[in-house]
Order: structure tokens, then C-alpha cells, then sequence
């Protein structure tokens, strides 16, 4: 039976050298049948919409992803995080799933919210990928309010999303909604990694984030939650319930 963590944690904007002795250290201290942990948008690089975030930003064949498959590796399970990514002179939002093997998928968010706009290009292109959960789809964020893109999961039957958000706290009923929403209407599993804490940096805006990462059933149910501490959730995905509910809601049948 697969188990997924998500060790919920804030991030130190503009210090991917910080971020990943984080990442390392949380990934390092989780129980041994963890599978895949899940780490929030934007985890390794932060985020501000301006000039700095070009001296962050991460080549994918580079250091940083380098070192996120050294800490996979030496704890032989997968890790999701989201990170700044640069492709020549264009930067996106990107999310990197990477395998024990070192095997490494990424996905460039879509939908980009508010001033992301500013300083990113979008993606192109919605990412499935083979997990410990099964197939499972890659989101981040704002991708969850899109109805299409959880349509086009459930045609392609995803046993799971992994979302990776960075949630403001003054909405986090939207974020927990929107999970619930985006589980019950593929009938799939839904892990959501949500960033806590605040970015406080000199000249941008602040803002505090939800955090209240969670595991939700294919019912839609919560099955696993954290509110905004900086603890880990660790929960199993039963292939039983998966296909106990998939057989009682049929909806991927009239896809």
C-alpha cells in the first residue's frame, strides 16, 4: 500500500541553499515506509515578482535538481517540489517530481495567478507521470480552479493528483474546498502540500500562507489534514478504497 508524506513546512524566499537543507533534512527524519513526500510550490527558490527572482532561478539539468535527487535517492523514495525554473531567458513555475532512480519529471504551471504573470511564462502542456500512487497527475495551485484540466485527468483515469500550493491564508477554505473538489469529481486520491508561514521580504508584498495540506479520499472525504504547523502528515492511499469508489461513483465510465 503506497504512503505519501507531506512534511508542511514554510520557505526562506530567494535561498534555494536554505530550502534544500530543509527539504533534505525533512525527507531524511520520515518513517522508512514513506513512499513520496510531497514538498509546496515553490519550495526550493520562493518566489517575488520581480528581478530577484531571475537570480534564483534553477536550470533543470543544474545544481539544485541535482541535489533534490541526491536526497531521493539516499532515502529510496520520490519527492515532489515546486521551484523557479529557467529556460534560457523565459522563466516558469515549475514542479519536479523525481524518483528514487533519479528519474526527474517536470511540470510548468499552466494558469498563473496574479503577478506571476508579471515575471513567468505559463506551460503548455498537463503532466502524468507514474507514482507509488499510480498515475498520477502533477498541479499546482491555481491549476485546481480549473474544471477542464481535472476533466482531462479523469478522462486519461489518474488514480491521484499531487498538488503543490502556495495558498494564501486569508482563502484557505477555497484551497480545502477546491482538493475535496477536484477528488470527488475524478474520483481519485488528492494529496495538496501547502506552504505555511509568511514571505516577508524587504520591498514586496507580505502575505501569510494557509498551509493545511491533506489527503482526501476519492469520496471527496478529508481522510488526513494539517492545520498550519510545520509538521508532517503522512497517510496510506488504499488501492481498495480507490476502486471501492470508483465502482459505487461510475462517472469515469461516461467519460
Amino acid at each position: 500500500m503506497p504512503t505519501v508524506a507531506v512534511p508542511q513546512l514554510s520557505i526562506a524566499d530567494l535561498d534555494p541553499a536554505a530550502n534544500l537543507d530543509e527539504i533534505a533534512d525533512r525527507v531524511a527524519a520520515l518513517p522508512a515506509e514513506v513512499d513520496a513526500a510531497l514538498f509546496p510550490e515553490y519550495a526550493i527558490t520562493g518566489f517575488v515578482a520581480d528581478d530577484r527572482i531571475h537570480d534564483v532561478a534553477i536550470d533543470r539539468d543544474g545544481p539544485a535538481v541535482e541535489r533534490l535527487r541526491s536526497i531521493a535517492a539516499a532515502v529510496d523514495l520520490g519527492v515532489l517540489a515546486g521551484y523557479v525554473e529557467r529556460d534560457d531567458d523565459t522563466l516558469y513555475n515549475a514542479l519536479a517530481y523525481v524518483g528514487p532512480d533519479g528519474e526527474t519529471t517536470v511540470y510548468r504551471k499552466r494558469h498563473l495567478w496574479a503577478n506571476e504573470a508579471d515575471v513567468l511564462t505559463p506551460g503548455e502542456e498537463r503532466v502524468t507521470i507514474e507514482t507509488p500512487a499510480g498515475s498520477t497527475g502533477l498541479v499546482t495551485c491555481y491549476d485546481l480552479n480549473f474544471v477542464e484540466d481535472s476533466a482531462a485527468f479523469a478522462a486519461a483515469g489518474v488514480d491521484a493528483l499531487f498538488v503543490a500550493g502556495a495558498w494564501p491564508a486569508a482563502h484557505s477554505e477555497n484551497w480545502r474546498l477546491l482538493l475535496r473538489a477536484r477528488a470527488l469529481d475524478g474520483v481519485r486520491w488528492v494529496v495538496g502540500a501547502g506552504r505555511t508561514g509568511a514571505r516577508d521580504v524587504p520591498d514586496a508584498p507580505r502575505t501569510a500562507y494557509a498551509g493545511r495540506s491533506a489527503v482526501v479520499r476519492p469520496d471527496g472525504h478529508v481522510a488526513a489534514a494539517l492545520n498550519r504547523d510545520e509538521r508532517d502528515l503522512i497517510a496510506d492511499l488504499d488501492p481498495a478504497v480507490l476502486a471501492e469508489q470508483r465502482e459505487f461513483i461510475p462517472v469515469l465510465d461516461d467519460v
